[in-house]
């Protein structure tokens, strides 16, 4: 891990993001939630498409390419990379 950063939290801010989602998917309409996986899969498919013109990962610069935030960015370029997609 990187300096400053403290397992303990990072930990605690998955396990509340988790119960956040089941709670979310327990009351959402399964048709919003499938809206919501085909717009996130297209926002993937873009951020893809951006890194492979730029040549480069970096969350700055997909965000700035993509109108994201730089934590979305973040976040969405760990998903691709965990999944094998970039």
């Amino acid at each position: 891990m990187g300096a400053g950063v403290d397992p303990r939290k990072m930990c605690q801010s998955l396990v509340t993001k988790v119960a956040q989602f089941k709670q979310l998917q327990a009351v959402t309409d399964p048709e919003i939630l499938m809206l919501f996986e085909d717009w996130l899969e297209e926002l993937e498919n873009e951020v893809a498409a951006f890194i492979k013109a730029a040549g480069s990962e970096n969350y700055a610069a997909v965000a700035q390419g993509t109108g994201l935030s730089q934590s979305g960015a973040k976040f969405i370029v760990t998903k691709l990379k965990r999944e094998g997609r970039i």
